[in-house]
């Protein structure tokens, strides 16, 4: 997607459809929250010298947790390798999707592994900060305008005395184009061997 992709309204719906015309004779499918989800998992499995499109692996952004179960029912019966990604918010959305699919009854995160879905805690962006950390982070920030902002929104009386964890978090969040746009810049500032588990393990489970 281009910057104007990315910053306009529907650019979930966009990343949904077009996920959606490849899922036939896909080997592979990863099933994602978001749109934010699939950019940082595609910009990893370019880190990681994988050519996604290659391997017939498509990232599918389901457009909120609410969607999952009905993309999980659809692909689930057709013997596809499923694997999935989510918040830990959204963990009982994704667990019930999956008993109701019949894939399987998972009670625990190990058990949700096992079936290819991991669990982000908390979410993507939280598992990303402690990965990089805090300094690192507000470099990134100041090489890309975002210092400034971001300070302004340090000083805000509610935010003011929160953790810079929980600050940044609110401020990636805080709009939906710098949500996306991070989510890629994020992945390709964390040390490869400091990647949060649940990112790499669902790549691993669609490994050739």
């Amino acid at each position: 997607m281009d910057d104007a992709e990315l910053s306009g309204p529907e650019a979930g719906v966009v990343a949904t459809a077009r996920a959606m015309a490849k899922v036939e004779g896909a080997a592979a499918i990863l099933l994602v929250e978001g749109l934010s989800d699939q950019i940082a998992l595609e910009a990893l499995a370019r880190r990681r010298g994988r050519d996604l499109d290659a391997e017939r692996v498509v990232v599918l952004p389901a457009g909120g947790a609410h969607a999952v179960p009905r993309f999980l029912a659809r692909f689930g019966p057709q013997g596809v390798r499923l694997a999935g990604l989510c918040d830990a918010g959204e963990e009982h959305v994704f667990r019930r999707g999956l008993a109701r699919a019949g894939i399987g009854t998972p009670a625990t995160r190990a058990e949700m592994a096992a079936l290819g879905f991991h669990v982000c805690v908390a979410d993507l962006e939280d598992e990303l900060i402690r990965a990089i950390g805090v300094p690192a982070i507000e470099g990134l920030l100041d090489e890309h305008g975002d210092l400034g902002p971001f300070r302004t929104m340090q000083h805000q009386p509610v935010w003011r005395d929160r953790p810079p964890e929980a600050q940044l978090r609110r401020f990636f969040a805080s709009g939906s184009r710098r949500k996306l746009r991070y989510a890629g810049l994020l992945v390709e500032t964390v040390d490869l061997d400091r990647v949060p588990h649940p990112l790499d393990a669902v790549l691993t489970n669609t490994h050739p």
